[in-house]
């Protein structure tokens, strides 16, 4: 099963990494006849996410739950997990692990059972470093359900393919590129006309995030994507109480004292969940219909990237048609790997300048 390891790229140079995942033995995550009523892998995955979102000191910016293997991108934050008191550990801990020693649901048996394991130092630095390690994530996700299939099946063995794939990311190009490509896998497979109609991604769960917030909500996301700077800078609040990271990080944005104390730390600075959705839909066109109109919103998506349609078109396309990514990480020129690759005091593996993605 999946077990912590040491990163091909150095995490104080890059946060984000995208995890992909498949099944073996012809497993599914969904039964075969389709039957919904029956167990649905995917979903279960997809509340598992959110659950180790919350705990884990990696965040989830995007995710895909397909037929037979899954795409994650997580961003480590270290920092988090250096600030949390021994007590607060044990209890992310639990709420991932629940001990079968502690049966209780009263509130003070749990708190007084967690103040005691808080005071072994070894273990609470032992949980803290797994609470923060992408292997620890990944084992956390996959080894419940593989251990769920199997009872379901009524089988032993192997339910995932051992070691679950990790591309670094190396900018904010392909981190873009990245995120629209995780929530245009079900497009390219074939199983959604539409980005928000393609069941359990994240990009479905940002659109029904903003649906819940009621009509208004959505007319101001409608206009963000035509466009609108004041609609856009009222589309990036949409996010703050959502559990997947926010497309836009607005650490930076003039917003008044209230405003700033909510923000999260975003995806992308100056970019807007409606300039993600206005890309994403263009690209999806694209990909699915060999051509799309380029409209004024997207032209200025590549100019604030300093990237252009050609180079857009050449890095998506080539990630959808691939039958799996390659590499241990993804890049948008050959200049951001050269630099990382000969920064002063680090040794970083397979990062000699090379085509990107």
């Amino acid at each position: 099963m999946t077990m912590a390891r040491k990163y091909l790229v150095d995490p104080a140079v890059t946060r984000w990494y995208h995890c992909i995942s498949r099944c073996v033995r012809q497993a599914f995550l969904l039964h075969e006849d389709g039957n919904e009523t029956q167990c649905d892998w995917r979903q279960w995955i997809e509340d598992r996410l959110q659950k180790l979102d919350a705990n884990f000191a990696i965040s989830v910016g995007g995710f895909s739950v397909m037929d037979n293997h899954l795409h994650v991108l997580c961003r480590l934050d270290y920092e988090v997990a250096d600030r949390w008191s021994p007590q607060e550990v044990v209890r992310r801990w639990i709420a991932v692990y629940p001990p079968k020693t502690l049966k209780s649901n009263d509130g003070n048996v749990v708190r007084k059972w967690i103040a005691d394991h808080a005071k072994d130092q070894r273990r609470v630095t032992q949980l803290r470093d797994r609470l923060k390690n992408l292997g620890w994530f990944m084992k956390s996700l996959k080894e419940p359900l593989a251990r769920l299939a199997n009872k379901a099946d009524g089988c032993h063995g192997t339910f995932w393919e051992a070691r679950y794939k990790s591309i670094a990311i190396l900018d904010d190009a392909a981190l873009l590129s990245t995120g629209v490509y995780i929530d245009l896998n079900p497009l390219a497979a074939g199983i959604a006309s539409a980005p928000e109609e393609s069941l359990h991604t994240s990009i479905r769960k940002r659109v029904q995030h903003v649906c819940e917030k009621g009509e208004k909500e959505i007319e101001r996301l409608k206009a963000a994507r035509r466009g609108s700077v004041a609609a856009s800078l009222a589309a990036g609040s949409m996010e703050q109480d959502l559990w997947l990271v926010p497309i836009e990080d607005r650490r930076n944005v003039e917003l008044d004292e209230a405003a700033r104390k909510s923000c999260r730390e975003g995806m992308l600075e100056s970019f807007p969940l409606g300039s993600y959705l206005l890309l994403l839909d263009y690209t999806g066109r694209l990909f699915h219909e060999g051509k799309a109109n380029m409209e004024a919103g997207v032209k200025e998506i590549f100019e604030r990237l300093s990237s252009s349609l050609e180079a857009w078109q050449t890095r998506t396309d080539r990630m959808l048609h691939s039958k799996s990514l390659r590499g241990s990480f993804s890049a948008s020129n050959n200049a951001t790997v050269a630099a990382i690759a000969t920064a002063p005091g680090h040794h970083f593996r397979n990062l000699s300048p090379q085509p990107p993605d």
